[in-house]
């Protein structure tokens, strides 16, 4: 594991956890990032992601560790077929 704290980093770190829960995803895309705590020393990255699977739109929350990477709360939000 690496440690996370540029936005090019969130998004590969993001994708790749998603990669590994749910397989081979298309339009995935991060919708929201926010630190951890909001204020004082950053410790992870709460970060909501969109993708498409199996015709359906997919919304999940990641808490990634900054120092580490280590995801240890990944939240399926929403599961809904587009419009």
């Amino acid at each position: 594991m690496t440690q996370v704290s540029t936005p090019e980093e969130i998004e590969r770190e993001s994708k790749r956890v998603i990669t590994a829960l749910y397989g081979d995803v298309t339009d995935f895309r991060i919708n929201e990032t926010f630190a951890i705590p909001e204020k004082g020393q950053r410790e992870a990255w709460d970060v909501k992601v969109n993708f498409m699977l199996n015709e359906l739109k997919y919304t999940v929350d990641l808490v990634i560790n900054e120092k580490s990477g280590e995801v240890p709360h990944a939240r399926l939000i929403d599961t809904m077929t587009p419009l």
